[in-house]
């Protein structure tokens, strides 16, 4: 099960990663179009905030599956292994998972909303938003399936692993 996570989140991460390209690209469009040839494009900017916001979102699991999430482990780097891995296992049941199943909860519900409502960008051009927000629920629930992971490495004692990863 931890593989299968793990991988996912892997594969996740890689294939949303390649997004970052077609982002400069937008940009540098843009930037070329409105101060080279005086014609600004009317759709890039929303565009490249909503590339942007789905690049942001979808690597919350990869992220976490690396240990690149911000962690105050002022505590725990002072506490024996032992110790520290049932602090953790106890942030996850008690914090992590809890906020990351409503999180998962409430962005399926905002994104189906937005798709039974068709919504839109405003402005000269407009973009459907709802793609980004049903992309929330996504990536709500690959956090959640991460966390899941990360607690059952902590319980099995891939630590050692996790820690290896932050290595290399």
């Amino acid at each position: 099960m931890i593989r299968i996570i793990d991988g996912l989140s892997e594969a996740v991460g890689r294939v949303v990663s390649l997004l970052s390209g077609v982002f400069a690209a937008i940009i540098i469009y843009d930037v070329f179009m409105r101060y080279v040839m005086r014609a600004p494009t009317p759709w890039a900017f929303d565009l490249t905030k909503m590339i942007f916001g789905f690049y942001f979102i979808m690597l919350g699991g990869y992220a976490l599956r690396h240990q690149a999430h911000v962690k105050v482990d002022l505590l725990t780097s002072v506490m024996a292994p032992r110790t520290r891995r049932w602090t953790e296992i106890l942030g996850y049941l008690i914090f992590f998972l809890p906020f990351s199943f409503v999180f998962m909860l409430y962005s399926w519900q905002f994104g189906l909303r937005s798709l039974a409502q068709g919504e839109v960008t405003y402005g000269a051009v407009q973009l459907p938003v709802y793609p980004l927000k049903l992309a929330m629920g996504v990536a709500a629930c690959l956090l959640f399936l991460q966390g899941i992971a990360e607690m059952l490495k902590l319980i099995v004692g891939h630590e050692d692993r996790r820690h290896a990863d932050e290595v290399a």
